[in-house]
Protein backbone atom coordinates (compact mmCIF):
# COMPACT_ATOMS: atom_id res chain seq x y z
CA UNK A 1 0.00 0.00 0.00
CA UNK A 2 1.44 3.07 -0.61
CA UNK A 3 0.48 7.00 -0.27
CA UNK A 4 1.29 10.14 -1.65
CA UNK A 5 0.98 13.38 0.44
CA UNK A 6 1.75 16.91 -1.00
CA UNK A 7 3.08 19.19 2.18
CA UNK A 8 2.64 22.86 1.95
CA UNK A 9 5.34 24.65 0.53
CA UNK A 10 8.29 25.46 1.20
CA UNK A 11 9.54 22.05 2.80
CA UNK A 12 12.51 20.86 3.24
CA UNK A 13 11.88 16.53 3.86
CA UNK A 14 15.52 15.95 4.58
CA UNK A 15 16.18 18.87 6.95
CA UNK A 16 13.16 18.43 8.80
CA UNK A 17 14.05 14.09 9.33
CA UNK A 18 17.66 14.65 10.06
CA UNK A 19 16.85 15.41 14.00
CA UNK A 20 15.82 11.61 13.20
CA UNK A 21 19.23 10.63 11.66
CA UNK A 22 20.70 8.61 15.29
CA UNK A 23 17.24 6.73 16.16
CA UNK A 24 16.93 3.68 17.00
CA UNK A 25 16.31 1.72 13.81
CA UNK A 26 13.48 -0.59 15.12
CA UNK A 27 11.74 2.20 16.64
CA UNK A 28 12.08 5.87 14.52
CA UNK A 29 14.63 6.42 12.01
CA UNK A 30 15.89 8.60 9.04
CA UNK A 31 19.01 7.45 7.35
CA UNK A 32 19.36 7.62 3.09
CA UNK A 33 16.92 9.31 2.57
CA UNK A 34 14.09 7.21 4.33
CA UNK A 35 12.30 7.88 7.55
CA UNK A 36 10.86 4.83 9.17
CA UNK A 37 8.96 4.67 12.18
CA UNK A 38 5.44 2.17 13.43
CA UNK A 39 2.18 3.97 13.94
CA UNK A 40 -1.19 2.56 15.62
CA UNK A 41 -4.27 3.47 13.69
CA UNK A 42 -6.52 0.76 15.87
CA UNK A 43 -3.57 -1.71 13.87
CA UNK A 44 0.24 -0.98 14.12
CA UNK A 45 1.67 0.34 10.65
CA UNK A 46 5.23 0.76 9.50
CA UNK A 47 5.59 3.91 7.23
CA UNK A 48 8.47 4.16 5.25
CA UNK A 49 8.41 7.72 3.73
CA UNK A 50 10.64 9.11 1.34
CA UNK A 51 10.72 12.99 -0.54
CA UNK A 52 10.04 12.78 -4.61
CA UNK A 53 9.89 16.60 -4.83
CA UNK A 54 12.35 19.79 -3.28
CA UNK A 55 11.35 22.69 -1.39
CA UNK A 56 9.34 24.68 -3.55
CA UNK A 57 7.26 21.67 -4.91
CA UNK A 58 7.29 19.03 -2.18
CA UNK A 59 5.93 15.49 -2.48
CA UNK A 60 6.43 12.88 -0.07
CA UNK A 61 5.95 8.84 -0.86
CA UNK A 62 4.69 6.76 1.91
CA UNK A 63 5.02 2.94 1.81
CA UNK A 64 2.59 0.93 4.19
CA UNK A 65 3.35 -2.41 5.92
CA UNK A 66 0.64 -3.89 7.86
CA UNK A 67 -0.42 -7.43 8.91
CA UNK A 68 -3.64 -6.91 7.52
CA UNK A 69 -5.36 -4.89 4.87
CA UNK A 70 -6.10 -1.38 6.26
CA UNK A 71 -9.67 0.16 5.95
CA UNK A 72 -9.91 3.84 3.92
CA UNK A 73 -10.12 5.16 7.21
CA UNK A 74 -7.17 3.85 8.77
CA UNK A 75 -5.53 4.99 5.44
CA UNK A 76 -7.17 8.68 5.88
CA UNK A 77 -6.09 8.06 9.77
CA UNK A 78 -1.91 7.42 8.30
CA UNK A 79 -2.38 10.34 5.75
CA UNK A 80 -3.24 12.98 8.97
CA UNK A 81 -0.97 11.27 11.65
CA UNK A 82 2.09 11.58 9.23
CA UNK A 83 1.00 15.23 8.06
CA UNK A 84 0.81 15.74 11.83
CA UNK A 85 4.47 14.68 12.95
CA UNK A 86 5.85 16.49 10.16
CA UNK A 87 4.20 19.26 10.53
CA UNK A 88 3.13 18.92 6.35
CA UNK A 89 0.19 22.02 6.72
CA UNK A 90 2.23 24.43 7.93
CA UNK A 91 2.47 27.47 5.76
CA UNK A 92 6.13 29.00 7.26
CA UNK A 93 5.94 32.19 5.28
CA UNK A 94 4.19 33.89 8.22
CA UNK A 95 6.87 32.81 10.77
CA UNK A 96 9.59 34.01 7.92
CA UNK A 97 8.03 37.73 7.73
CA UNK A 98 7.96 37.86 11.23
CA UNK A 99 11.00 37.68 11.77
CA UNK A 100 12.92 38.89 8.88
CA UNK A 101 13.95 41.66 10.61
CA UNK A 102 16.40 39.81 13.29
CA UNK A 103 19.33 39.73 11.13
CA UNK A 104 20.78 36.14 12.67
CA UNK A 105 17.13 34.63 12.30
CA UNK A 106 17.21 36.06 8.53
CA UNK A 107 20.22 34.15 8.02
CA UNK A 108 19.61 30.92 9.25
CA UNK A 109 16.41 30.76 7.78
CA UNK A 110 18.43 31.13 4.10
CA UNK A 111 20.52 28.57 5.31
CA UNK A 112 17.31 26.28 6.56
CA UNK A 113 14.74 27.40 4.45
CA UNK A 114 11.88 24.63 4.69
CA UNK A 115 12.67 23.04 8.19
CA UNK A 116 9.07 22.27 10.21
CA UNK A 117 10.14 21.13 13.18
CA UNK A 118 8.68 17.71 13.82
CA UNK A 119 6.02 16.84 16.23
CA UNK A 120 4.74 13.39 18.44
CA UNK A 121 1.86 11.28 16.98
CA UNK A 122 0.53 12.34 20.34
CA UNK A 123 0.31 14.55 23.36
CA UNK A 124 0.68 11.53 25.84
CA UNK A 125 3.67 11.23 24.00
CA UNK A 126 5.28 13.99 24.44
CA UNK A 127 4.17 14.28 27.66
CA UNK A 128 5.91 11.30 28.72
CA UNK A 129 9.11 11.66 26.66
CA UNK A 130 9.47 15.30 28.65
CA UNK A 131 8.93 13.87 32.13
CA UNK A 132 11.54 11.34 31.24
CA UNK A 133 14.20 14.30 30.62
CA UNK A 134 13.76 16.01 33.24
CA UNK A 135 16.92 16.82 34.49
CA UNK A 136 19.18 14.45 32.88
CA UNK A 137 20.99 14.83 29.41
CA UNK A 138 18.87 13.96 26.51
CA UNK A 139 21.62 11.40 25.61
CA UNK A 140 20.47 9.68 28.66
CA UNK A 141 17.27 10.70 28.07
CA UNK A 142 16.52 9.17 24.64
CA UNK A 143 18.50 6.03 25.59
CA UNK A 144 15.65 5.33 28.34
CA UNK A 145 13.05 6.13 26.45
CA UNK A 146 13.75 3.30 23.88
CA UNK A 147 14.13 0.67 26.89
CA UNK A 148 10.82 1.96 27.28
CA UNK A 149 9.64 1.61 24.20
CA UNK A 150 10.50 -1.82 23.42
CA UNK A 151 9.92 -3.51 26.49
CA UNK A 152 6.23 -2.35 26.42
CA UNK A 153 5.18 -0.63 23.57
CA UNK A 154 3.61 -2.83 20.86
CA UNK A 155 5.80 -4.73 18.26
CA UNK A 156 4.98 -5.66 14.49
CA UNK A 157 7.23 -8.03 12.49
CA UNK A 158 8.32 -7.15 8.91
CA UNK A 159 10.34 -9.07 6.84
CA UNK A 160 11.81 -10.77 9.69
CA UNK A 161 12.78 -7.73 11.78
CA UNK A 162 11.10 -6.12 14.42
CA UNK A 163 9.21 -2.69 14.95
CA UNK A 164 8.03 -1.23 18.13
CA UNK A 165 5.46 1.67 18.35
CA UNK A 166 5.23 3.85 21.55
CA UNK A 167 3.54 2.89 24.57
CA UNK A 168 -0.65 3.54 25.09
CA UNK A 169 -1.58 4.69 28.41
CA UNK A 170 -2.90 0.85 28.68
CA UNK A 171 0.59 -0.39 27.86
CA UNK A 172 1.80 1.25 31.09
CA UNK A 173 -1.46 1.25 33.51
CA UNK A 174 -0.59 -2.19 35.20
CA UNK A 175 2.99 -1.70 35.58
CA UNK A 176 4.99 -2.25 39.19
CA UNK A 177 6.83 0.63 39.69
CA UNK A 178 10.63 -1.61 38.79
CA UNK A 179 9.38 -2.12 35.53
CA UNK A 180 9.90 1.07 34.66
CA UNK A 181 13.07 1.55 36.96
CA UNK A 182 14.99 -1.00 35.03
CA UNK A 183 14.33 1.20 32.28
CA UNK A 184 16.54 3.40 34.20
CA UNK A 185 13.70 5.83 35.07
CA UNK A 186 14.17 7.91 38.45
CA UNK A 187 11.85 5.91 41.67
CA UNK A 188 9.42 9.73 41.34
CA UNK A 189 9.32 10.09 37.35
CA UNK A 190 8.05 5.68 37.27
CA UNK A 191 5.49 7.34 39.77
CA UNK A 192 4.31 10.37 37.46
CA UNK A 193 4.53 7.98 34.28
CA UNK A 194 2.27 4.98 35.83
CA UNK A 195 -0.16 7.28 37.70
CA UNK A 196 -1.31 10.27 35.01
CA UNK A 197 -1.59 6.72 32.78
CA UNK A 198 -3.84 5.21 34.69
CA UNK A 199 -5.71 8.26 35.21
CA UNK A 200 -5.99 8.63 31.63
CA UNK A 201 -7.32 5.01 31.35
CA UNK A 202 -10.00 5.54 33.98
CA UNK A 203 -10.79 8.75 32.47
CA UNK A 204 -9.70 11.04 35.29
CA UNK A 205 -7.33 13.01 33.08
CA UNK A 206 -8.45 13.99 29.66
CA UNK A 207 -5.50 15.10 27.05
CA UNK A 208 -8.33 16.07 24.53
CA UNK A 209 -9.37 19.19 27.05
CA UNK A 210 -5.52 20.42 27.30
CA UNK A 211 -6.05 20.56 23.15
CA UNK A 212 -9.22 22.14 22.63
CA UNK A 213 -7.74 25.52 24.73
CA UNK A 214 -7.02 28.44 22.62
CA UNK A 215 -5.09 30.11 25.35
CA UNK A 216 -0.78 28.18 25.34
CA UNK A 217 -0.61 29.94 28.84
CA UNK A 218 -4.30 28.32 30.43
CA UNK A 219 -2.83 24.95 28.80
CA UNK A 220 -0.01 25.38 30.41
CA UNK A 221 -1.58 25.93 33.82
CA UNK A 222 -4.10 22.44 33.38
CA UNK A 223 -0.88 20.36 32.48
CA UNK A 224 0.97 21.90 35.63
CA UNK A 225 -1.89 20.62 37.15
CA UNK A 226 -0.58 16.84 36.55
CA UNK A 227 1.65 15.81 39.55
CA UNK A 228 5.33 15.81 37.85
CA UNK A 229 4.42 18.54 35.44
CA UNK A 230 6.03 22.05 36.14
CA UNK A 231 6.06 24.96 33.66
CA UNK A 232 9.04 23.77 31.45
CA UNK A 233 7.57 19.93 30.88
CA UNK A 234 4.14 22.03 29.89
CA UNK A 235 6.07 24.10 27.44
CA UNK A 236 8.08 21.53 26.02
CA UNK A 237 5.11 18.89 25.67
CA UNK A 238 3.20 21.91 23.98
CA UNK A 239 5.73 22.60 21.81
CA UNK A 240 6.78 18.58 21.08
CA UNK A 241 2.78 17.76 20.97
CA UNK A 242 1.01 20.07 19.88
CA UNK A 243 3.10 22.80 18.04
CA UNK A 244 1.99 25.76 20.40
CA UNK A 245 4.63 27.71 18.72
CA UNK A 246 4.03 30.32 20.95
CA UNK A 247 5.47 28.67 23.87
CA UNK A 248 9.23 29.40 24.70
CA UNK A 249 10.74 26.26 27.40
CA UNK A 250 13.42 28.70 28.29
CA UNK A 251 14.22 27.22 31.30
CA UNK A 252 15.78 24.98 29.01
CA UNK A 253 19.77 24.47 29.22
CA UNK A 254 20.18 23.55 25.62
CA UNK A 255 18.01 26.14 23.83
CA UNK A 256 19.29 28.77 26.18
CA UNK A 257 22.66 27.57 24.69
CA UNK A 258 21.56 28.18 21.41
CA UNK A 259 19.92 31.84 21.75
CA UNK A 260 23.46 32.68 23.80
CA UNK A 261 25.74 31.05 20.48
CA UNK A 262 23.61 33.00 17.92
CA UNK A 263 22.70 36.20 20.36
CA UNK A 264 25.32 36.79 22.95
CA UNK A 265 28.81 34.79 21.73
CA UNK A 266 28.04 32.13 24.05
CA UNK A 267 27.68 34.43 27.56
CA UNK A 268 25.98 32.61 29.96
CA UNK A 269 21.96 33.62 29.78
CA UNK A 270 19.21 33.80 32.04
CA UNK A 271 15.72 32.39 31.53
CA UNK A 272 14.60 35.82 31.92
CA UNK A 273 16.77 37.25 29.01
CA UNK A 274 16.47 34.45 26.44
CA UNK A 275 12.51 35.41 26.68
CA UNK A 276 13.71 39.17 26.24
CA UNK A 277 15.78 37.89 23.43
CA UNK A 278 12.73 36.23 21.48
CA UNK A 279 9.64 38.44 22.48
CA UNK A 280 10.72 39.81 18.91
CA UNK A 281 9.63 36.52 17.43
CA UNK A 282 5.82 36.79 18.53
CA UNK A 283 3.92 34.00 17.82
CA UNK A 284 7.07 32.23 17.05
CA UNK A 285 9.11 31.41 19.53
CA UNK A 286 9.45 28.39 19.85
CA UNK A 287 9.59 27.67 16.03
CA UNK A 288 12.50 30.49 15.94
CA UNK A 289 14.28 28.08 18.91
CA UNK A 290 14.18 25.35 17.53
CA UNK A 291 15.59 26.96 14.03
CA UNK A 292 18.65 27.65 16.31
CA UNK A 293 18.65 24.36 18.13
CA UNK A 294 18.74 22.73 14.63
CA UNK A 295 21.52 25.50 13.28
CA UNK A 296 23.62 24.33 16.49
CA UNK A 297 23.53 20.34 15.77
CA UNK A 298 24.30 21.26 12.25
CA UNK A 299 27.22 23.40 13.46
CA UNK A 300 26.33 26.54 10.95
CA UNK A 301 28.14 29.57 11.32
CA UNK A 302 27.05 32.93 10.35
Amino acid sequence: MKLTIKPIPPYDFDLSARIFSSGDPQIREYENGKYSQVLRVGRLVKIDIKSKGYVDHPLLKVELKSLDNLSSSQLRSVSWMISRIFNLDLDLNPFYHKVEEDKVMKKLIYRLRGLKSPITPTIFEALIDCIIEQQISLKAAHSIENRLIKRFGDSMKVEGETYYAYPSPENLTHLELQDLRDCGVSFRKAEYIRDLSIDIVNGELELETVEELDDTQEMIEELSKIRGVGVWTAELTLLRGLRRFDALPADDIGLRRAISHFYRDDAKLSASEAREIASSWGEWKGLAGFYLIMAEILDLSL
